[in-house]
């Protein structure tokens, strides 16, 4: 790439600390989907680009657009970005990355005087985080119009207040979402590439610097699954008049793991996670048979068929458990979201930027979800940039390197000013400045 159109790397590091310092938590990071946490990152996103002269507007749903305009405003429009929520206690690289690294790339534009061919636009989506919401990427769906009035009634859940009370209350008009008026169309967009930190050990265990998504898995989860047995005294009560919901448990688990080992030796990709599995702390204590169980199962895969496989498997393990350990178990309701599938021409733009970046780019899977899924399964050309990352994700230890995101921003930007025709004009601006 042109080394007169670098990205602002210093305006990256100084996001990166301000998102820091507003969102720790004591622990980890916290930023809130349609809270106070992600709405502070969102309105330091729009305080900079402003500073750096760029368009900035906001969706019914509060997403926020931050553009840098081109000669042909009637032509589809580059995409980048990528989410600024967390999980409870994250880390501070996990989605913002990709918003930063799109602000980076536009301000050294700006710096260098670039008008591209087309316009170039980094969204900075909301709520992409499940943790918060029992819904995957509310955010770019509401964008499509694709958010109904019942996901609008999905409860958070720390607060118990509704989606569309918090959309409210972040600015939004749940309203206007509800009815379904696109604020993106697929037709209108030329592609989209998100940059993120990758959530998994692959690339640092292999000293790999950047990975070039391939697929993004889909999921099925059953969020809020319970077993219901029968509390009883823990001395008075032999085992053959017992309902343990702690027993059946462990036997579902481990039964889940029998099913996942024997599904990936038959040749099938996919992970299976109980994330959540808990007594009752009011009721349950060390001197009684525990009545019931709370739990959570989550299924991700590139592949419908082998979701549908483990989930006949969870079925089978359901009917087995209930009536060897005489309890019942109710999976609750089954949400998903669906696997994208990448476009093979930004992949390999992508891999050919890295190559005259100087490194290898790995082609690799990702195992969790991401909003360029959602977008590629609109009919975008939809493409990942990952960054590795030490410690993986959803915790406070997240630890991306600034000199990888440097490397990893020139390569996004090497891949966005192809499609957007970047090119130099005579006038050169100033750099912006952190907020």
């Amino acid at each position: 790439m042109n080394p007169a159109i670098e990205p602002d790397h210093a305006l990256a590091a100084s996001l990166f600390a301000q998102l820091a310092a507003q969102s720790h938590d004591g622990i980890g990071i916290t930023r809130d989907s349609y809270g106070d946490g992600e709405s502070a990152a969102h309105a330091l996103a729009a305080a900079t680009a402003e500073r750096c002269g760029l368009e900035v507007r906001r969706d019914a749903a509060s997403n926020l657009y931050l553009t840098l305009p081109g000669r042909d405003r009637d032509a589809p429009v580059v995409m980048t970005g990528s989410h600024l929520d967390s999980v409870p206690r994250g880390g501070n690289f996990d989605g913002a990355a990709g918003v930063v690294a799109g602000l980076a790339i536009l301000a050294g534009w700006r710096r260098a005087g670039i008008v591209p061919e087309r316009d170039m636009t980094v969204m900075a989506i909301r709520a992409e985080e499940s943790a918060w919401f029992p819904l995957s990427y509310a955010g770019s769906k509401a964008a499509f119009g694709l958010l109904d009035a019942p996901a609008l009634a999905l409860r958070r859940a720390d607060t118990g207040r509704t989606l569309a009370d918090h959309m409210r209350a972040a600015g939004g008009d749940p309203g206007a979402v509800a009815a379904g008026v696109p604020a993106l169309k697929a037709a209108d967009i030329d592609c989209f590439v998100e940059l993120h930190i990758e959530q998994g050990p692959v690339l640092d265990e292999a000293g790999d610097v950047l990975g070039v998504v391939t697929g993004i898995c889909g999921s099925q989860r059953y969020r809020h699954a319970a077993i219901r047995g029968q509390y009883a005294h823990s001395g008075a009560t032999p085992r053959s008049h017992r309902r343990d919901a702690v027993v059946a448990a462990a036997a579902l688990v481990t039964a889940l793991q029998r099913a996942w080992v024997s599904l990936e030796a038959a040749g099938h990709e996919l992970t299976v996670t109980v994330g959540q599995c808990t007594t009752e702390a009011a009721q349950a204590n060390f001197s009684k048979v525990s009545g019931r169980v709370d739990f959570s199962i989550d299924m991700r895969s590139r592949s419908r068929a082998t979701l549908a496989a483990m989930d006949a498997a969870i079925q089978s393990i359901r009917a087995d458990i209930m009536q060897a350990c005489r309890v019942e178990i109710d999976l609750g309701p089954l949400t998903a979201s669906a696997a994208g599938v990448m476009d093979p021409a930004l992949q390999g733009m992508l891999t050919a930027a890295a190559a005259e970046a100087g490194v290898a780019a790995r082609p690799m899977p990702s195992g969790a979800g991401h909003d360029a899924a959602l977008f590629a399964a609109q009919g975008v050309p939809a493409a990942m940039l990952f960054v590795r990352n030490a410690h993986g994700s959803h915790n406070p230890d997240e630890s991306m390197r600034l000199d990888d995101l440097a490397l990893a921003t020139r390569v996004l930007a090497g891949v966005l000013g192809a499609r957007a025709g970047v090119f130099h004009s005579t006038a050169t601006l100033n750099s912006c400045q952190s907020v």
